[in-house]
């Protein structure tokens, strides 16, 4: 459900500026629109999960195993609240890794009991047994993501971000490009 709208102007490489759209939905809202529906758990379990969704990927030192893109765990040993990891989307195909492979970079959000939506992208690394999960990159709080692609060896993910100090109520209205490089197995930012 779209609950704010707010036209930016983010400027990219070259001087040219772009006009994108951005909208802040609730992050159901953002998987559809990335994604189209969601599936049913009956289409899930008949076994149409993503290969590259079955991953583990290391998020702030903890791994977190993805079942088809989502993962559910305890806050605590006992605790009530969850960690709820999702897959985003805005994938990219391409080899990074040098191994002649095409490995999948893709979005994840993550949420743990609070009010913050935690943006990450990760990369899942084709290998001779399937795939195999990096690390993640936090991207920021409650973000606007915008595309990613790869060129070269080169990940780059596009999104909008709020101006330092400025209130998370605001609407990210300040285009950002992160550049990052698989390094020994590992995702890590380069500019």
């Amino acid at each position: 459900m779209k609950k704010d709208l707010a036209r930016v102007a983010l400027p990219w490489i070259g001087g040219a500026t772009l006009a994108l759209l951005v909208t802040c939905s609730s992050p159901a809202a953002d998987r559809r629109q990335a994604n189209g529906p969601a599936p049913s758990p009956a289409a899930t379990s008949a076994g149409t999960t993503t290969p590259y969704k079955d991953i583990s990927v290391e998020i702030e030192g903890q791994l977190f195993k993805l079942v088809n893109g989502a993962s559910e765990t305890a806050a605590a040993p006992g605790s009530a609240s969850k960690i709820v990891t999702t897959y985003f989307g805005n994938e990219a195909t391409g080899d990074l890794n040098g191994d002649g492979s095409a490995d999948t970079a893709f979005l994840i959000t993550q949420s743990r009991g609070g009010t913050g939506t935690f943006y990450y992208v990760v990369v899942a690394l084709r290998t001779s047994g399937g795939y195999s999960g990096t690390n993640a990159v936090l991207l920021g709080d409650r973000i606007a993501p915008q595309m990613t692609r790869i060129s070269g060896s080169d990940l780059i993910v596009y999104y909008a971000d709020r101006k330092p100090g400025e209130p998370m109520t605001a609407s990210p209205s300040v285009g950002v490009s992160m550049y990052l490089r698989v390094t020994g197995g590992r995702l890590v930012v380069v500019r």
